[in-house]
């Protein structure tokens, strides 16, 4: 990982994309969660450029033109990728958040030519007028973690989701502490209110997948 010599609070990681470009993330050294690229980003970032989504040989793109909303978006690697493969993106997270997307949205404006992509600030369990109507897809890698914030998470894909949105969320399951009962927790309130599918290994990113993170595509009951 290159150190950025005239920031010294940063640090990038590039993601390279299938079409031989790369996308540059700031991180930052210093910092909360959101500030480093997980895992389980760069595995729901590279899904997203998968052939049955994106395959320009074949004409086809799902993300064209599509509504994407990501949540605790932190570096924006994801709606990033998502906005350089041609949708119209919001990346949202907390204030604090805010500077380091929109420098990594600065920093990868070359890439995005038929999509866009604003940073916005969101809030989980608060008013949500602003992102709607309901994006065609929600976005969320690695959110599940804080067990204060799943029943605001829950509140606010329930207040997002309308009968034709699409949440694809990848979490890295992690063992230790709590995790594995705030994972249950998310699960058994998301439950009440959506069904879900786990995507198999195969229909991922065939090198960025690992057996300890998930895909998961999630919808609303009707």
């Amino acid at each position: 990982m290159a150190a950025d010599a005239d920031e010294n609070e940063y640090f990038v990681r590039e993601i390279e994309k299938n079409d031989g470009c790369a996308l540059k993330v700031k991180q930052c050294y210093l910092g909360d969660v959101g500030c480093v690229v997980w895992d389980a980003a760069i595995v729901l970032a590279k899904y997203l450029e998968t052939k049955q989504f994106h395959d320009p040989s074949a004409g086809v793109n799902v993300w064209a033109g599509r509504r994407l909303l990501e949540l605790g978006a932190g570096t924006g690697v994801v709606g990033l990728m998502a906005a350089t493969l041609g949708a119209q993106v919001t990346v949202t997270d907390l204030e604090d958040l805010q500077n380091l997307l929109r420098v990594n949205i600065q920093e990868n404006q070359a890439h995005i030519s038929g999509g866009s992509v604003t940073a916005k600030v969101l809030k989980w369990g608060e008013d949500v007028s602003d992102f709607l109507p309901s994006p065609h897809y929600v976005l969320m890698a690695d959110c599940i973690y804080y067990e204060q914030s799943i029943v605001p998470l829950v509140e606010t894909l329930k207040l997002l989701s309308g009968p034709d949105t699409c949440i694809i969320c990848c979490y890295e399951q992690r063992t230790e502490g709590v995790n594995p009962q705030v994972e249950r927790q998310f699960f058994e309130l998301l439950e009440q209110h959506f069904r879900f599918e786990e995507i198999p290994s195969d229909k991922q990113d065939p090198e960025f997948n690992s057996p300890d993170i998930h895909i998961l595509h999630i919808r609303k009951k009707v």
